[in-house]
């Protein structure tokens, strides 16, 4: 409101005072960083205001900025998530040595940021000597640290981390390369820490652990909410078990033998999210009674056939989140549909049992159209099917409208998939699903026409990440779909039939595009040349060039794939990087 002085004149001076009091107080409680970043540029004082108060910042890749221009906007931070190498690397499709080296982060971290108390690392290079500086530095206050899907360290490094950083309450490692020397880290972190909450090294190759640590850790740390550890027999944590009375989530465990040799193994309370791995159908039963109270049940690694699905879900009518493989089948989808009312959260990864004999261990359209229209509360979908049509992404948009999250592989094979294209099943899907942020359909040729690739882009007003696979049929899909996606932040794109030419123009379109990522599509001659239409001010350009990798399949035969060039590109605040490997070519004009 304008303040009116003695002389009846407006006082604009005691008015934006005010108005900086009372935003000064109400910009501590907008938490949603797109609206900070909004309010941040009416003015100037503002733009210093939610720096001051700003507490978690999130870098969606490394080279976007520098350690030091993040220090001197936002030095009070309390949070940082830090991303390195595109998530194509989780795929084995970017070079190990394309770069994403937390070092000069943690340099810069050792040093300011004094407020700062939880640190997230995802897909970065992280040696012992980062995790030694930043332990021995800010191991006071850490107390949240993950090192999420990172690699180059060792159980040295962790050592550092258990000895200094006393008031962690997590400590996540989960699908980290780390390189195992010893478990003492484990040892000193049982001893050193009593406030632990959250302790994870799921799916690394962490084997050296003594359950007579888990079980100090459990006596010491009465907070301790969630384990997620290796493949240790769950016969052996009996009393880890016992101690662990506030657990609300255990993963990781084996089993490994009959039933009765589980007689004496009792499961905390609370426990309400569960991931057993080998676990086959005569190990299920020990699951069955607290089965009814399970919320998150993660089966990627349990040995568990379609039969042991539907004998086991139908157990959990409170399930929210389901994590497996496409041997659950349709069947599985059917009593998933029927049984659990409130599931949220469905992730159906495509397994070694895919492309058996019959039609088990196949998830297809009729798997698709039951869950539609049994699990109406679904927020997010990712499915690897081996057939689809568009009346099963249809009844996905006419039914689930919180869907949030969608994504959609088509398996290679020997099916003939009758109903493509997809396009009037995925234009429906969109006109329903008006909730969806990110978007990812991976098809064969053939799987949508152009016209289909322009209603993704007409229907796609709200979403911010999509991937695409073989989808369109020339550059006219591209430019008409590139007409579309007001709010598309991160486009990735794989197998198809696109040139430079008409990504250049794509680009240009796309008024919200912060990040393109592109394996497969035709290259110009000299390499890149059409790409020069893309460049702009703090718009780096690199040139992925073709390789061929030796990798060992599921059933340990060497195998040789070839990766076609790719295309990255994404805005930075802090030019061109120079710490390029031989794999990659900068474009810079």
């Amino acid at each position: 409101m304008e303040e009116i002085g003695s002389s009846g004149k407006i006082n604009k001076a005691s008015c934006c005072h005010d108005t900086d009091v009372v935003f000064g107080c109400v910009i501590r409680y907008i938490r949603d960083s797109r609206d900070r970043a909004v309010v941040s540029t009416v003015c100037r004082r503002w733009h210093e205001l939610e720096a001051l108060t700003r507490e978690h910042v999130t870098i969606a890749l490394c080279y976007t900025t520098t350690p030091d221009r993040l220090r001197s906007r936002f030095n009070h931070l309390k949070s940082l998530k830090l991303k390195g190498k595109p998530r194509a690397a989780m795929f084995n499709l970017i070079p190990e040595d394309w770069g994403g080296f937390v070092k000069p982060w943690v340099d810069q971290i050792a040093t300011s940021f004094n407020c700062l108390t939880s640190l997230h690392f995802r897909r970065m290079i992280v040696t012992d000597s980062d995790l030694e500086l930043l332990a021995r530095s800010r191991g006071r206050n850490l107390e949240h640290l993950k090192l999420d899907k990172c690699s180059d360290f060792s159980t040295d490094g962790l050592l550092h981390v258990a000895r200094c950083c006393r008031q962690l309450r997590t400590l996540f490692l989960e699908e980290s390369e780390v390189l195992e020397k010893d478990g003492d880290w484990l040892h000193v972190l049982a001893l050193n820490n009593a406030v632990l909450e959250t302790l994870n090294f799921y799916m690394t190759d962490l084997n050296k652990i003594s359950h007579e640590d888990l079980e100090l850790i459990a006596k010491n740390c009465h907070s301790l909410i969630s384990v997620k550890i290796c493949d240790t027999e769950i016969s052996e944590l009996v009393n880890f078990f016992r101690s662990a009375s506030a657990l609300e989530e255990f993963c990781g465990g084996s089993c490994n033998g009959q039933p009765n040799k589980y007689s004496n193994v009792k499961f905390p309370e609370k426990l309400c999210r569960l991931g057993l791995t080998y676990m086959g159908q005569n190990e299920i039963p020990i699951v069955f009674p607290f089965a009814s109270r399970l919320k998150k049940l993660d089966l990627l690694y349990a040995l568990l056939d379609t039969d042991d699905h539907c004998d086991l879900i139908q157990r959990c009518p409170n399930l929210e989140i389901l994590e497996t493989r496409n041997v659950i089948g349709d069947t599985g989808m059917e009593v998933l549909a029927s049984s659990c009312k409130h599931l949220k959260r469905l992730r159906i990864e495509r397994g070694a049992d895919e492309g058996m004999g019959d039609e088990e261990g196949k998830v297809t359209h009729r798997g698709l159209i039951a869950l539609a229209q049994g699990c109406l509360e679904l927020e997010y979908i990712a499915v690897y099917v081996s057939d689809i049509t568009n009346l099963a992404l249809q009844e996905i948009g006419y039914h689930l409208k919180n869907l949030n999250d969608f994504r959609l592989v088509l398996l290679d094979g020997e099916e003939t998939i009758a109903d493509l294209p997809l396009d009037n099943g995925v234009q429906e899907l969109l006109r329903g699903c008006f909730k969806l942020r990110r978007f990812g359909l991976y098809l064969r040729e053939g799987g949508l026409t152009n016209k289909g690739l322009r209603d993704i882009g007409q229907y796609s007003t709200n979403v911010k990440w999509m991937l695409l696979g073989y989808v369109g049929e020339s550059d006219e899909g591209l430019i008409e779909f590139a007409k579309g996606c007001p709010n598309l932040q991160k486009l990735e794109m794989r197998g198809c039939c696109f040139s430079e030419n008409a990504l250049a123009r794509a680009v240009m379109q796309l008024p919200s595009l912060r990040y393109l990522w592109v394996q497969g599509y035709r290259a110009s001659t000299p390499a890149g040349s059409s790409l020069v239409a893309m460049t702009r001010p703090f718009w780096n350009i690199e040139l992925i060039a073709a390789r061929r990798v030796v990798t060992v399949n599921e059933a340990d035969q060497l195998v040789i794939v070839d990766h076609p060039a790719q295309i990255l590109a994404y805005y930075s605040l802090a030019g061109p990087r120079t710490d390029f490997p031989d794999t990659v070519v900068p474009l810079i004009q």
